[in-house]
């Protein structure tokens, strides 16, 4: 019988024992078709390359299968049946790779690059902490400097309003000051009259006599 190998892709909001059963299900019908299962793995929980049915992730599950060609078309059926499935992808291949698949070896390598992954991490994260410490205390800074500047610039303005009023005073004190010196020698002069027109009275009255 012609050899396959099938990968599918699961919603990322189902368990891994759904996706088990998903597994057990598709593969029953491969056997009742006739065929055999062999290998299957599980890839985990992988980002998509693009959004499917607002999914961003999905379950990866691969399998190897010894079956007759009616068998996969009715296996491929049911996955496009299944709102569980996203994705589903089958290839005929001359013979099965021994061993675990690159993409299980990838995920092998990853796990064991991950204590200094996670040291790299710890590291940026202490980076980016030390950023954003020196980003929120710049803000406080500046509003120190805005505080203290800020009675300063009162200061000033208290100081140039003063000055304007007294300036304004003195303005408007200036004419009534005048006008309060005309006032007096109007009066001066009109007092002084009547004592002038008295004294040329007299002296006529002397010609006179």
């Amino acid at each position: 019988m012609p050899l396959y190998e099938s990968v599918f892709i699961a919603r990322q909001d189902i368990s891994q024992t759904q996706v088990e059963a998903l597994l057990e299900r598709f593969g029953g019908i491969v056997a009742e078709g006739g065929g055999e299962v062999g290998t299957t793995e599980y890839w985990g929980v992988r980002s998509l390359a693009y959004r499917i049915k607002k999914n961003r992730k999905g379950h990866y599950v691969m399998m190897s299968l010894d079956a007759p060609a009616p068998a996969i078309q009715e296996m491929e059926r049911n996955m496009r049946l299944d709102e569980d499935v996203l994705r589903y992808l089958t290839l005929r291949v001359d013979a099965f790779e021994e061993g675990p698949s690159i993409m299980m070896q990838r995920g092998r390598d990853d796990r064991g690059r991950g204590g200094r992954r996670d040291r790299d991490d710890r590291r940026d994260r202490g980076e980016r902490r030390d950023r954003d410490e020196r980003r929120d205390a710049a803000p406080e800074a500046k509003k120190d400097e805005a505080g203290a500047a800020a009675p300063e610039e009162k200061k000033d303005e208290a100081g140039a309003v003063a000055l304007e009023e007294k300036k304004d005073e003195v303005v408007t004190a200036a004419p009534e000051a005048k006008t309060d010196e005309a006032a007096e020698a109007n009066v001066d002069e009109a007092g002084a009259a009547p004592e002038a027109d008295a004294a040329t009275t007299e002296q006529t009255d002397g010609g006179d006599a």
